[in-house]
């Protein structure tokens, strides 16, 4: 039994360090954070422990409630129609595409979901390596958001799916999903009335320029959590209401410009990396010599890119042949919402553990290749543009 001043210790030590490590090896951060768990969990630093499982269920929580506040739905309202159009082509081949390949390769039902899965998490740190001006970066964004939209209504039908397996219950958990949804528009819309008549209702609850008493992180933290109480007593996927919790915060309180940065200062320094400590903890670094489960891994990896490239020559009206493959790759690490279906689906025994462990080793895979690969094909064409 592993003492919890020693997960303790191992955490802060991890936290610390990956930063760093990261600069040196040249790798992202999250996946390094993960590695790092896995070996502390197989040299025996940390281990099962209900706490350390609890905070990171709400660190989880938390990245979900980030990465909703990177979606401002008045700016989705305002993109060009055809554009919307254009993802919704792109996403729905998607499906299809995994539909088709998930059939072809032997891969169980829920691979169907899991294959499509759209993060834009990581999509958001391309932009230390390109302008903001760039073309395909900011389409990716813009269709990324209504693609994670989508895999977070998967994750929560899915979850509900698993839980309740098809029958009544899954029906009442629908149900309860599209009244939440009714409700949820209701409310951004009664909301958007109220403060176009008092409009300094929003400026009093989060001030703009004075908040001593740091107003805007409490009342971000009250919608969050209020959010995750409805979603417990509707039943519902809570990644799906801490995520609705972050939409609300960035499509009402835009002009709070530093508060997004405020909250994922807090979020990816303390609450996040335990979440990713946690999933390597649980990955058995021995699997790594199971007979086919690193082929499986990669298999898993290069089907999910594979469905992207496909998919994204449905933009090839709007965007060249390099700027398609580089918004394919850009689409290519779901990291976070592809290790909670899969945590998910291994916990109500909808896949076995070699699975469980082939998808958190596809995950790495991915954002290690795509990465690397981007900032490949970045420098190349760097090159290319110097020697005209």
């Amino acid at each position: 039994m592993v003492s919890e001043v020693s997960i303790i210790v191992t955490i802060s030590v991890i936290i610390f360090i990956s930063p760093y490590l990261s600069k040196i090896l040249n790798i992202p951060t999250t996946p390094l954070e993960i590695v790092l768990g896995s070996f502390a969990g197989y040299f025996g630093f940390v281990g099962y422990n209900h706490l350390f499982e609890l905070i990171s269920e709400v660190g989880f929580f938390y990245l979900m409630f980030l990465a909703g506040a990177e979606v401002n739905l008045r700016v989705l309202q305002k993109e060009d129609k055809s554009t919307m159009q254009m993802g919704m082509v792109y996403i729905a081949l998607l499906y299809l595409l995994s539909f088709l390949v998930s059939k072809s390769l032997g891969f169980d039902n829920i691979f169907i979901v899991m294959l499509p899965l759209i993060s834009i998490g990581l999509v958001v740190t391309l932009y230390k390596e390109f302008d903001k001006d760039t073309k395909w970066l900011n389409l990716a964004m813009t269709i990324g958001v209504l693609g994670e939209l989508i895999s977070i209504v998967a994750l929560t039908i899915t979850g509900a799916a698993l839980e309740h397996g098809i029958g009544a219950e899954l029906y009442k958990s629908l149900g309860l999903l599209i009244f939440f949804l009714f409700l949820i528009a209701f409310v951004f819309k009664a909301l958007r009335v109220v403060f176009w008549w008092y409009p300094d209702l929003k400026t009093y609850l989060i001030p703009i320029y004075s908040d001593k008493d740091e107003k805007d992180i409490r009342l971000s933290m009250a919608i969050f959590f209020l959010m995750i109480a409805v979603m417990l007593v509707l039943e519902l996927e809570i990644a799906f209401g801490a995520f609705i919790a972050g939409m609300f915060i960035a499509t009402f309180f835009e002009y709070k410009k530093e508060l997004p940065h405020k909250l994922s200062t807090f979020g990816f320094g303390f609450l996040v990396p335990i979440f990713f400590v946690y999933i390597g903890s649980t990955f058995d670094m021995e699997s790594l010599f199971k007979e086919g489960l690193v082929v499986q891994a990669l298999l898993i990896t290069f089907a999910m890119i594979f469905i992207r490239i496909v998919a994204s020559f449905s933009l090839r009206g709007i965007l060249s042949a390099r700027e398609t493959l580089y918004f394919a790759l850009s689409h290519s690490m779901p990291l976070t919402l592809l290790i909670a279906i899969a945590t998910l689906a291994y916990h109500n025994n909808s896949i076995e553990q070699f699975h469980y462990y082939a998808f958190i080793l596809a995950s790495l895979f991915e954002v290690i290749i795509v990465m690397v690969g981007i900032k490949i094909l970045h420098k190349l064409e760097l090159k290319r543009v110097e020697s005209i």
